[in-house]
């Protein structure tokens, strides 16, 4: 038998933006999500985290998969490099 709830988590550090974003899923919620906000700053929350692939913050998980929008972020130090970070101002 199929749940009758979908179960959204998000992963927020608490900051303003992550605020934003919690209350922007929350407003799409419909009544068959579950939603619930997962703190990063616990270890636990952290590891979890880890496990799914989750590198930023905030990120969606819906039904134990890591929603499309929320892959592949987090910093690129090769990017940043080529950018300048690491070379001195000549």
């Amino acid at each position: 038998m199929a749940s009758k709830t979908r179960k959204i988590e998000i992963f927020s550090a608490g900051c303003s933006v992550c605020e934003d974003e919690v209350r922007a899923v929350k407003d799409a919620a419909c009544p068959s999500c579950d939603v619930r906000v997962l703190d990063t700053t616990s270890p636990e929350v952290r590891r979890k985290a880890a496990g799914l692939g989750i590198k930023s913050v905030p990120a969606v998980v819906i039904d134990g998969a890591l929603a499309g929008c929320c892959t592949n972020r987090g910093i690129d130090v090769g990017v940043l490099r080529s950018l300048g970070l690491g070379q001195p101002i000549a």
